[in-house]
């Protein structure tokens, strides 16, 4: 019997395809692995399209809570699975604040989305801690798997976030290539290590919610390389891929806070993200910027950018 050879230019091309379906395969089982672990405590119907989820999550170590906007049609299609819209929260706040600070509800009530609305801790920095809890591997294995289980959510998905929450977004998406199909970050923590300074206003900061700050990612200098790829200004390559949306504003008072005071929080945010827009374009990035001046650090502002980036999410999906 004669044994025919793969011609050798063929050859690159099934090693392609092999690599690609143990790629797939091994995907699959990490969310069959997380999907075991990961156990749903209680569910709560607040309305009839809110659903708060207690989960118990093994990458956290302890439980946690997600609120989800089901979509209109949710209970007249049985059948049907859904894309989503991530929404991730600020520092020293939690997974009420959309559905408390925004009209996310209304907003989303004619998109055929599902909307997530997850617990990132109040300091949690959207990272698996050196020391401490795995908030990455909960948004983005351990929660995908169970929403894909027991809520018909598909593998389509969008996010967006507000100061820490922005860092999350853009890292999330330059960390986990295809996982979300366009970003938006709302006055986004973006470049972490623009200067000593600011590198040291983010320990202050963890230190503020009683966590020593070298457990997230150590010591700005001592460990850059871990610094390193949770800063959306050095993932910014990574980012060419999707559309984003990134939006600041410049800490004066503006016109939804037109009696408000100097805010150096925002300020200070506007200086990362003129700096991240440089990278961006640099790079060729799909980015849209929204950078629109007087404006506070505080949620009119992030609602009204709400706003102008749900086309992109939405259309992406």
């Amino acid at each position: 019997m004669e044994i025919r050879r793969i011609p050798r230019r063929v050859r690159p091309f099934l090693l392609a395809g092999l690599v690609a379906l143990v790629v797939l395969a091994l995907v699959a089982m990490a969310a069959a692995v997380a999907l075991s672990r990961v156990r749903v405590l209680t569910e709560q119907r607040l309305t009839e399209r809110m659903v708060d989820v207690a989960l118990w999550s093994p990458a956290l170590g302890r439980r946690t809570t997600v609120r989800l906007l089901l979509p209109l049609a949710y209970e007249d299609r049985p059948q049907a699975r859904w894309p989503s819209v991530y929404l991730l929260h600020g520092c020293c706040d939690d997974y009420l604040s959309w559905t408390r600070s925004t009209d996310i509800e209304e907003l989303s009530a004619t998109s055929d989305v599902l909307v997530v609305m997850p617990d990132g801790g109040r300091a949690g920095f959207y990272s698996d801690w050196l020391d401490g809890p795995g908030w990455e591997t909960f948004h983005t294995v351990e929660l995908p798997a169970l929403l894909a289980d027991r809520y018909r959510s598909n593998d389509r998905r969008t996010v967006a976030g507000i100061s820490m929450g922005g860092l999350g977004a853009l890292g999330y998406t330059a960390r986990h290539p295809g996982q979300f199909l366009a970003a938006a970050s709302f006055s986004g923590i973006v470049h972490t290590r623009r200067s000593p300074d600011e590198s040291r206003a983010y320990l202050g900061l963890l230190r503020s919610q009683d966590e020593h700050p070298y457990r997230l990612w150590g010591a700005p200098t001592v460990d850059a390389a871990i610094w390193a790829p949770h800063n959306p200004y050095a993932l910014a390559p990574r980012l060419t891929a999707v559309p984003l949306f990134v939006s600041v504003g410049d800490g004066r008072p503006g016109p939804l806070n037109p009696d408000g005071a100097e805010d150096p929080i925002e300020s200070s945010l506007l200086a990362e993200n003129e700096a991240l827009q440089e990278r961006l374009t640099q790079v060729r990035a799909n980015a849209t910027f929204d950078f629109y001046g007087p404006g506070s650090h505080d949620w009119p502002y992030w609602e009204r950018a709400l706003h102008r980036a749900w086309p992109l999410l939405t259309d992406a999906l």
